[in-house]
């Protein structure tokens, strides 16, 4: 299999391949040997100074357009974890499936008349899979149900969340991170990543004014925390915060005077509760009114939605993605493909639509998918597929999308700290879990051709890799 879609990089566009080099390619690809010459002299320093093997990593460096043999290849018909550089699959397949200018609709149900400002009946909100439903835009969706002149509900505001199926998921298992937003399980009607946002204002009497959004109905949270002197360093450790009751959040410590205003996105500690809290905490702050209770329940199926919101483009939304890594983000672009082609969201109905996406476009057997983030044990690709893949969006017309929304190397996005002599030179995807670590995505060469790049490694040292990586990007952009 993996022979087989090496050869695809190049035969696909060199159909008058010599037998002698076919049966180099063939030889490389089963040995796993490298091409043309061995690791860059700076990045096996920076592996052995990482106590990384060179049977740990896989490395490929060919042309973009295919039509030439690779400067280098090592190991690249292994398959491996990518971690996040799985999201390469995802986005790249979403963009071609569902067109880069798919937008992602919210309806919303209005069962019963409107008198004298009070809907005699039950409010309906039905999610779809937006993964930028943030607080901003669920404040201009109940504007949009004020401006029905509604102001007050007699009924139930009913959140109908059974467009994806559920998905079991511990927030911390991957990276140890449980509070982080990005961690949050898909949810078809995903609002805010089920986190609230904490601003920390200091004032000139030694208190820090504490603003949550978005509000939550029934949690109580301090309006404001002591101030301390010293220096800003890690504020979020001295604010001493506790999370454990999801009803009553706890600031024990002191919020740095020097820090000036400060905001921290945390995960709520019950997400299954969260969006009930959050519709009913931001209603009524909004100045309405609620008889019955927020809940989880269906939509009838004859009402017809009173209006619709609409999400940011898919453009947009995989910008988000693959510059920050938002594994919640990939997630629900992963399980709205089976939801727009299946009429239902699920993990398998998703995977099989990918796998035939790839037997069509890149004529070859894909590699093992899971859940679209990347955030998963199970996944597997090779450095071949993985070139074979971008090559493909190089000569898509959705290149410009794909590019753009590509961390650039010490420019942006989970890029933004690397190091090398020639920063602003690669745009790449970024992947790290525990003992996994890589890269994948274009660099510029000094001579104006462009390369695909993939180093992954699967080891206990893998999170050493970044220096070969910077090596790499290097040597790979010094091509005269």
């Amino acid at each position: 299999m993996a022979i087989r879609q090496a050869l695809i990089i190049e035969a696909d566009n060199c159909p008058m391949l010599l037998p002698s080099r076919l049966a180099l390619w063939l030889a490389l690809l089963s040995t796993g040997s490298t091409l043309a010459q061995g690791l860059p002299a700076e990045a096996e320093a920076a592996l052995a100074r990482a106590r990384l093997p060179a049977s740990a990593i896989t490395v490929l460096v060919v042309d973009a357009d295919g039509k030439a043999a690779p400067r280098l290849a090592h190991r690249t018909g292994v398959p491996v974890n990518p971690a996040s550089v799985a999201k390469l699959a995802t986005t790249i397949a979403a963009l071609d499936l569902l067109g880069p200018a798919f937008a992602w609709s919210t309806p919303v149900y209005v069962d019963g008349p409107v008198q004298g400002g009070t809907l005699q009946g039950n409010l309906y909100i039905r999610g779809q899979g937006d993964p930028k439903l943030v607080v901003e835009r669920l404040w201009l969706l109940l504007r949009r149900v004020q401006g029905l002149g509604i102001r007050a509900i007699a009924g139930d505001i009913v959140l109908d969340h059974s467009a994806f199926e559920t998905v079991a998921q511990d927030p911390g298992a991957f990276d140890g991170e449980p509070l982080r937003p990005y961690n949050a399980a898909p949810d078809a009607l995903l609002l805010n990543f089920k986190s609230i946002v904490m601003t920390f204002s200091p004032d000139r009497n030694g208190q820090a004014a504490v603003h949550v959004e978005p509000p939550l109905a029934g949690v109580q949270l301090p309006a404001s925390v002591a101030t301390a002197a010293g220096d800003c360093g890690d504020w979020r450790a001295a604010l001493k915060a506790d999370f454990s009751d999801p009803l009553r959040i706890r600031l024990a410590g002191a919020y740095p005077q020097s820090c000036g205003e400060r905001s921290w996105p945390v995960a709520y500690a019950d997400p299954r509760g969260y969006a009930a809290r959050a519709v009913a905490g931001l209603w009524l702050d909004m100045g309405g009114k609620l008889a019955g209770q927020v809940r989880d329940g269906r939509v009838p199926a004859q009402l017809k939605p009173a209006f619709e919101v609409q999400s940011p483009t898919l453009t947009e939304v995989v910008r988000d993605i693959n510059k920050f890594s938002n594994n919640v983000m990939a997630q629900q672009l992963f399980l709205t493909l089976s939801l727009q082609r299946k009429g239902s969201g699920t993990l398998e109905g998703s995977r099989e639509l990918l796998r035939q996406w790839w037997r069509e476009r890149l004529d070859a057997e894909p590699p093992v998918f899971d859940n679209g983030s990347g955030l998963s044990r199970e996944e597997r690709i090779t450095a071949a597929q993985l070139a074979r893949l971008l090559q493909y969006a190089w000569a898509s017309p959705l290149m410009p999308e794909l590019v753009s929304s590509l961390p650039i190397s010490g420019t942006d996005g989970t890029l933004r700290r690397t190091r090398g002599t020639v920063a602003g030179r690669a745009h790449l995807k970024t992947g790290s879990l525990r003992d996994v670590s890589g890269v994948a995505g274009y660099v510029d060469g000094a001579s104006g051709r462009r390369y695909v790049l993939v180093a992954i490694a699967n080891h206990a040292n893998a999170s050493g890799l970044r220096p070969v990586i910077e090596a790499m990007i290097d040597w790979t952009a010094r091509d005269q």
